[in-house]
């Protein structure tokens, strides 16, 4: 692949800047064009659901850094429509298209929506995705609610969970497994979370569904039926029920994509329907599905940003005709803040058989735990304890046995427990 030519990204943020600066590193020299959906240039988006509901962080204070310089088009406020394989045509939300030699499809996800249309679209209403949602939240909370309603106990409910208390609002968190974060993290860690977020004056509902959401007669939501048959009232409902990955664009494209990612090979190229790796295209980010080598080649799809930044660059790398370097192979790590406690982990736990607490103790509030899966070690998830992160890190990136590290200090008698994840 020569050095010039068009190279199209879409998806304006941080997978998509980090892809075109990998791009431009790696010596490619032609024209560069980043089309991006939102009107902003990149930003940061851990502190949507952290300091910039409380105040500590300013919208503006988000944007990302250029690291190298672009020269790049920005097709900004513009969604992609559709992907024109054959004539290598990409068609846009405003009617015009753009041809590419090469395309990084970073489009990452967008919130999932309340599931009823009518419901949603109720003032008080909110789900948190964006800057402009983050900045239409703040100023709902700073307006001082009632009574805050969380739909979903995953990391951005409990983020802004915790950003309500800070804010001294009350808040309700309607979570339909047994704790929060327990498909994630497991029963165990999940009732940490949950002991950590009511000390702080959460109210949890666990085990039960919202059935609906009702108006006060003027077209502003009242309050909330859930399954159990109680009631909330709340003025103010964030909807926290995860993300929906932008692939629809890709239907009639040829490539193998659906609403749990596109697929790539080991190498970051996208896969066609027929299983072919088209080498024009690279996916990165969010969007990006691929077989992760460390976890048996499982096909995974990670909204994490160290992930996005790390396979944005490979792609870039890929796409500008240097050598990649082997297969794409980063151990996942993610990091959340809630509660005045940071969360922080490696690996993935999807699949872990065992869990041990390998240092500290979870009723001092600060432990590291391991997690096993066939009897080796896939992941660790650190409560205010990330100092030893990085040694489990290389554990699981050596394919090191359970629990992989012994007579480390702070370490008690490592009992294995069952991590408890909730059925599917």
């Amino acid at each position: 692949m020569s050095a010039n030519g068009h190279a199209v990204i879409v998806g304006a943020a941080l997978a998509g800047l980090r892809g075109a600066e990998a791009m431009r590193r790696a010596g490619f020299s032609g024209r560069l064009t980043l089309v991006g959906a939102e009107p902003h240039r990149p930003y940061d988006r851990p502190h949507l659901s952290k300091h910039m509901l409380t105040g500590e962080v300013s919208a503006a204070a988000t944007a990302l850094p250029n690291l190298v310089p672009l020269d790049a088009e920005w097709r900004l406020g513009t969604a992609a429509t559709g992907l024109d394989r054959a004539n290598r045509r990409l068609s846009l939300a405003d009617g015009t298209t753009l041809p590419y030699d090469r395309l990084l499809i970073a489009a990452g996800t967008r919130a999932r929506p309340w599931p009823n249309p009518a419901e949603g679209r109720l003032r008080g209403v909110h789900t948190l995705r964006t800057r402009d949602d983050a900045a239409a939240l703040r100023a709902a909370l700073v307006a001082g609610p009632r009574r805050v309603l969380i739909i979903g106990g995953g990391f951005i409910g409990c983020e802004v969970a915790s950003a309500c208390r800070t804010l001294d609002l009350p808040v309700t968190i309607v979570e339909p497994g047994p704790v929060p974060l327990a498909r994630v993290l497991g029963r165990h860690l999940g009732a940490v979370v949950a002991a950590l977020h009511e000390a702080r004056g959460v109210e949890l509902r666990s085990g039960t569904k919202v059935e609906r959401l009702e108006d006060d007669g003027s077209g502003r939501v009242a309050r909330a039926v859930l399954s159990d048959g109680d009631t909330i009232e709340a003025d103010l409902v964030v909807v926290a029920l995860g993300a929906v990955r932008n692939t629809e664009w890709l239907e009639g494209s040829g490539l193998k994509a659906d609403e749990g990612g596109v697929d790539c090979n080991a190498y970051g190229q996208v896969l066609g329907e027929d299983g072919r790796a088209d080498s024009a295209i690279a996916a990165a980010g969010d969007v990006a599905r691929f077989p992760h080598p460390l976890y048996d080649g499982r096909r995974v799809a990670l909204e994490h940003w160290g992930h996005a930044v790390a396979q944005a660059e490979h792609a870039g790398r890929l796409l500008a005709g240097a050598d990649p370097g082997p297969a794409y192979a980063e151990v996942p790590a993610f990091w959340s803040a809630q509660g005045g406690i940071t969360i922080k982990s490696v690996g993935l736990t999807e699949g872990a058989d065992a869990l041990a607490i390998a240092q500290g103790d979870p009723k001092a509030g600060r432990f590291l735990a391991v997690y096993g899966a066939k009897g080796r070690c896939i992941a660790a998830v650190s409560f205010d304890s990330g100092r030893w992160l990085p040694a489990y890190a290389e554990q699981i990136a050596a394919r090191a046995p359970f629990p992989p590290i012994r007579g480390a200090a702070d370490q008690g008698s490592l009992t294995i427990l069952d991590p408890a994840f909730p059925e599917a």
